[in-house]
């Protein structure tokens, strides 16, 4: 068997959770692959909305194992939380939940860290989620980070203290900035002992024997591809590889056991923090957006910016993650626009051009957009494509057709059932 992907190839905030949740009865794992607890992954049923973090969003389905990835930073104080959570829906979290041994810790004092480096940027900023990742990613790949498996050392402690030591004199570059970190190390361990039930394994060997056995593994990303660190609007980017190739890093898995990368976009685009945006919109278009499709960050509660889909940056996204199934969310957003747009190409130095700039900061960027008509009508209870509006379905065939991906899910609405299969 192979792995199949579920990854956003936007800024994030695509939608993920929703999709990996709905399709998750398909298969017997779900593993997140990177990240940390800068993700915010919402699902909404029952009439109840939850939002993960670190958990993969397979935890409410029944009969399945959830692994939290090598690849995957963890903060044990938002882990702990998120397992308290979900335990009062009646679910036990230790039957369904494991974690690589090789992910790696957050401690207070990488919060602190990023905290600090953040204040000294000013104007600079890259709009950091402040939860430390960038700090502990640094740190994995300087060999000197703390790792899950590493709770169940003799050397623990000295481990810990190791690395704070060396923190703390990382801070002296830095000015003061509020922080209490004996409270902050307090919750941090007392967390540690909430956590410890949790069943830590090689995930590497689990998840191959798996694909032996014929089990069917889902992979979970987080973020979106325009935040990778490697192929995102640098420096304005994330510290993990969000793309499908992180998936092999993150999971321990080889490239030739990849099977469907499906790719999550929105029918627009919306962007948290600071970055290029080359669609953003700074009119009443853009206001209608965030406040029709409640754009506000699942994790910080920021307002997320809001713009025209990008189909040049979408194109990218399919290419770099070999996306060969797409799925768009956030359709009934657009029911109300007339007329709506999308942006086809960009004209950069007076050139028009359907590739992203290496850097989009370095250039002055104005996208071609061509309009459609708008179809005016609520489109959140109908369960049957065929049952869309026809402009809807025209807005559909022409965002697949300018993507080159066949698109196979529709999403009209935030529910577990407002999803239309096409």
């Amino acid at each position: 068997m192979s792995v199949d992907v579920i990854l956003g190839l936007q800024w994030g905030d695509e939608g993920k959770g929703k999709i990996v949740d709905c399709l998750a009865t398909n298969y017997d794992f779900i593993c997140r692959f990177q990240g940390g607890p800068n993700a915010g992954h919402t699902l909404i049923f029952d009439g109840k909305k939850y939002v993960l973090h670190t958990i993969p969003s397979g935890i409410f389905r029944e009969n399945l194992i959830n692994i939290i990835g090598a690849g995957v930073v963890i903060d044990p104080i938002t882990l702990s939380q998120e397992i308290a959570s979900v335990e009062a829906e009646n679910i036990n979290v230790a039957d369904r939940l494991m974690i690589s041994n090789r992910a790696h810790f957050i401690l207070p004092t990488h919060r602190l860290l990023d905290k600090a480096s953040e204040a000294a940027k000013g104007k600079s900023k890259i709009g950091s989620t402040l939860k430390g990742i960038g700090p502990t990613y640094m740190d994995k790949t300087g060999r000197n980070g703390l790792r899950y498996g590493d709770l169940f050392s003799p050397n623990f402690k000295s481990k810990y203290n190791n690395l704070k030591e060396k923190h703390l004199g990382l801070l002296k570059m830095y000015p003061d900035v509020e922080f209490d970190l004996p409270a902050e190390e307090e919750k941090w361990f007392e967390s540690l002992e909430e956590i410890r039930n949790i069943r830590h394994i090689n995930a590497e060997y689990l998840i191959n024997r798996a694909l032996d056995d014929g089990k069917r593994v889902l992979a979970e990303g987080a973020q979106g591809t325009m935040l990778d660190v490697e192929y995102g609007t640098y420096p304005f980017v994330t510290s993990s590889n969000t793309t499908s190739s992180g998936v092999c890093s993150g999971l321990g898995i080889p490239p030739g056991k990849i099977g469907d990368v499906i790719g999550i976009t929105k029918a627009y685009c919306t962007r948290v923090g600071s970055g290029p945006f080359p669609t953003e919109l700074f009119d009443e278009d853009g206001e209608k957006l965030q406040k029709l499709g409640h754009e506000f960050g699942a994790t910080t509660g920021r307002p997320r910016r809001c713009g025209w889909l990008d189909l040049a940056q979408l194109k990218y996204s399919i290419m770099i993650n070999g996306v060969n199934k797409l799925v768009v969310t956030k359709l009934d957003v657009m029911s109300t626009f007339e007329p709506i747009k999308a942006a086809t190409s960009y004209a950069i130095n007076g050139e028009d051009t359907t590739e992203l700039p290496y850097d989009l900061t370095d250039y002055e960027i104005k996208p071609n957009y061509q309009s459609m008509p708008g179809w005016e009508e609520d489109i959140t209870k109908i369960k049957e494509y065929g049952s869309l509006p026809q402009n809807a379905k025209d807005y559909i065939s022409f965002v697949q057709k300018n993507a080159g991906t066949e698109i196979f899910i529709v999403s009209n609405g935030p529910g577990r059932e407002q999803m239309i299969l096409k």
